[in-house]
Parts: C-alpha cells; structure tokens; sequence
C-alpha cells in the first residue's frame, strides 16, 4: 500500500532514510549530526508538500518526499527524498513508489519533475534512468560538485 506518512512514523522514516543514504556514503553519512526525525516531520507537515510511504505487512519500506522548490517555476516539482529499505530492494518497490509520484504529479498538474542524486549512488541513478529522467540541461553540474541534476518531463515533451 501507498499512502501519505503520518507525523508519528517519522522516527521510523529518519531511520530509513539513513541506513538508504549509508550505501553510498562509504566513510558515513557527511552529516552525522542531523536530527533526521525532526527533519522528516518538518516534511511530513509541511502543507506546501508531500510525503508518500510503501507499507508492506505493517511495515515501512520506502519513502519519497516532493513538493515545489523555492524559486522554481509553476508547474515544477522538486523530489527531495526517494529511498527504499536496503533490505528490501530489488522488489519493485521504488518503482512502484515513482509510479505514484508520478500519478500524484500528473493531478497536480505539475509538467516537470527535478531532483539532485549523489555521484556516488550509480543504483539510483541507472534507477532514474529507467524511470525516464535525464541529465537538466539547465542545471549541470559545477566542478567539484557531488550531485547530479536531473529533470523529468511530464507533459510529453
């Protein structure tokens, strides 16, 4: 099932989220003392965006956060956040969960979609790739960066 989370499985989310973001950070994560929990509740009850959850026999196994980002246009859309439980890929739910953010995008009326992926993290980005998202021509990256950018059109451009 996929649903929008609720403020009182941040926690649990925070802890997805960073044995996720641990697979690509092979020193550790570079901010190890951020108060994930408190972050994912700012993103939980934001009522400018959306968090959806993958609950699998009562358990969450992947999460994605969007809303739109300061200073981008209308009709844009900024995914911030898209994880699955390590223990738990490969099971077809990330796409199943873009899947969703794309339905969910569609009737908002959002044309196209942005995000940021780590160099690092190849699995999301050959991830992305299948999902139809491609390098942002408007946004390459600067030297030294550690993120990629890329964009998802939905208007069938």
């Amino acid at each position: 099932m996929i649903r929008t989370a609720l403020p009182a499985e941040a926690r649990v989310i925070a802890d997805l989220h960073v044995r996720a973001r641990s697979t690509y950070y092979p020193g550790g994560l570079p901010d190890p003392g951020t108060d994930w929990a408190a972050r994912w509740l700012d993103a939980i009850e934001r009522p400018d965006g959306q968090v959806l959850c993958v609950v699998e026999h009562g358990r969450i196994t992947g999460i994605a956060s969007f809303r739109r980002a300061e200073g981008s246009p209308a009709g844009t859309v900024k995914l911030f956040q898209f994880h699955v439980d390590p223990d738990h890929w490969r099971a077809g739910i990330g796409g199943a969960l873009h899947t969703a953010c794309v339905e969910q995008w569609h009737a908002d009326g959002t044309r196209t979609a942005t995000l940021d992926v780590h160099v690092g993290n190849r699995r999301a980005q050959l991830f992305y790739a299948r999902q139809g998202w491609v390098p942002d021509p408007e946004n390459p990256p600067a030297e030294d960066d550690h993120h990629l950018y890329l964009r998802l059109s939905l208007s069938g451009e």
